[in-house]
């Protein structure tokens, strides 16, 4: 297969560095263009050791997937640019939050196009992807496009209206987490713990949590760690107080909510 990212943010970073690391794809396999910043493109071939697209975009024509990584709200001049470079086999697969199927094959016409929600977790092959896609899309597609989406974690087949929320709990999520140990953290050191120590204890308890959400159901592994009146009991009975999982949906809803005003933007 060969793939060229169109967009070298952080996304593209850790998707390449997913594939390239899980050995799913070559470095040479992979080429990687933007607007303007050719800093950011000399980076990645350095680090990773994929191919900068020339001046005239021959990889373009030559590519089985193209990545569409860039904000939404540079889609539209992107697929302008490279619009007369693709060809009939190609799959044009979009990472950017909100921005429809619809509204791109408005501008390259009867492509097939997919939509897919990573996250940053595709960095160690760990992410939680959501993925829809057109009508124009092949069974033999489809089934490489999961198998490359696969090589950087688990993925989801969902109706394309679905994307927002996957957008909500996935893409988004990993920043919820992150936020939430940080509180731990100082959490932590409020109550007497170093910075070190703190650090050292959230981490190792994110890890073993997670492990276990892997085996058992959620609910029933918090009740088995709560005993009455003990200090877990204590510990979520002020999240209950606070009503922690209404500030939980709201969050989630928010993050939905902004990837269909994203989307509305650019129809």
């Amino acid at each position: 297969m060969k793939i060229v990212c169109v967009g070298a943010g952080s996304m593209a970073e850790s998707m390449i560095h997913g594939w390239i690391n899980k050995r799913i794809m070559k470095p040479e396999e992979i080429s990687v263009m933007n607007r303007s910043d050719q800093d950011r493109l000399e980076f990645l071939h350095d680090e990773y050791g994929v191919n900068i697209v020339c001046d005239d975009q021959t990889e373009l024509g030559d590519a089985d997937f193209i990545l569409l990584a860039m904000k939404p709200k540079d889609v539209e001049v992107a697929l302008k640019g490279i619009r007369e470079k693709l060809t009939g086999d190609t799959v044009i697969v979009s990472v950017a939050a909100g921005v429809s199927i619809d509204t791109i094959q408005k501008h390259v016409g009867d492509f097939a196009v997919a939509r897919a929600m990573p996250n940053t977790s595709a960095q160690i092959g760990k992410s939680a992807t959501g993925v829809a896609w057109s009508k124009f899309v092949t069974k033999e597609q489809q089934h490489l496009l999961r198998k490359l989406l696969s090589s950087i974690g688990g993925v989801t087949v969902v109706e394309e209206d679905q994307l927002h929320a996957v957008t909500g709990i996935a893409g988004s999520g990993p920043a919820y987490l992150y936020y939430f140990a940080e509180s731990m953290v100082q959490a932590g050191i409020d109550n007497g713990l170093s910075s070190a120590d703190a650090k050292k204890l959230v981490r190792q308890t994110f890890d073993g949590a997670a492990e276990m959400l892997q085996q058992e159901d959620f609910g029933e592994l918090r009740k088995r760690v709560t005993s009455p009146n003990g200090t877990t009991a204590a510990g979520l009975q002020a999240l209950y107080d606070n009503d922690f999982k209404r500030i939980v949906g709201d969050c989630v809803t928010s993050a939905a909510n902004r990837s269909r005003e994203l989307g509305k933007e650019f129809e």
